[in-house]
């Protein structure tokens, strides 16, 4: 593509954007489907911080697994399988929405949506090997706790690389086909994570603050 190919590009793109703007409620349709997917979002970090704490008071996991690894791994089962339903119910609900069909034209948005989907699950499946699975799914409510914290990459380049980039995922599946109401839903998955880090950091740092006292 030539210099001034891609300069078109980008004013007609400018241009498609500025309409989209002022026409973004032509292209939310609210039907069930939305809402549905909506309230499955919800449901997912508000399930695992809910149980997560029932085990750290309980035990209750470790107690019908018979070991806390063992509970943890159904647990991070069921979370795993409850997110990739979260994402089926979210690709559906973009498949009703009206289209915004300049994007799905644009090389520039096409090109922007695969980086970040890519990049989304880079930092997902990155930070997945870096923890592991009781690293990743609450083993420290568990007891199940890391020796030390993990300081190298996505976390160095990201404090949240699991959220943030479950979120840039949503984005590039919305911006791929041509969806402004997945923009907004995107945005509901940002705050809604937001919201999730308000319990679980403190929770999480009161944890080790814990462990600490008894070394």
């Amino acid at each position: 593509m030539s210099s001034a190919t891609l300069l078109d590009e980008f004013t007609t793109l400018a241009q498609d954007v500025s309409y989209l703007v002022s026409n973004f409620t032509h292209y939310i349709k609210l039907d069930n489907q939305l809402y549905y997917a909506i309230a499955c979002i919800s449901f997912n970090p508000i399930f695992w911080n809910i149980v997560a704490r029932l085990e750290y008071n309980t035990h209750f996991l470790t107690k019908l697994a018979g070991s806390a690894k063992t509970g943890c791994y159904i647990l991070a089962a069921t979370i795993f399988s409850l997110g990739i339903y979260r994402d089926h119910v979210y690709h559906q609900a973009l498949l009703e929405q009206p289209t915004f069909q300049p994007f799905v034209d644009s090389v520039i948005v096409k090109s922007l949506a695969v980086l970040t989907f890519g990049f989304g699950n880079v930092l997902v499946l990155s930070s997945m090997w870096a923890l592991g699975v009781t690293g990743t799914y609450l083993g420290d409510y568990f007891g199940i706790l890391m020796s030390e914290r993990v300081t190298g990459f996505p976390f160095n380049v990201n404090d949240n690389p699991m959220y943030n980039g479950s979120t840039l995922c949503f984005l590039g599946t919305a911006l791929w086909y041509g969806k402004p109401v997945g923009i907004l839903v995107t945005l509901f998955v940002f705050v809604m994570y937001k919201i999730a880090l308000l319990f679980e950091e403190p929770f999480t740092a009161k944890i080790y603050a814990s462990r600490a006292k008894l070394d």
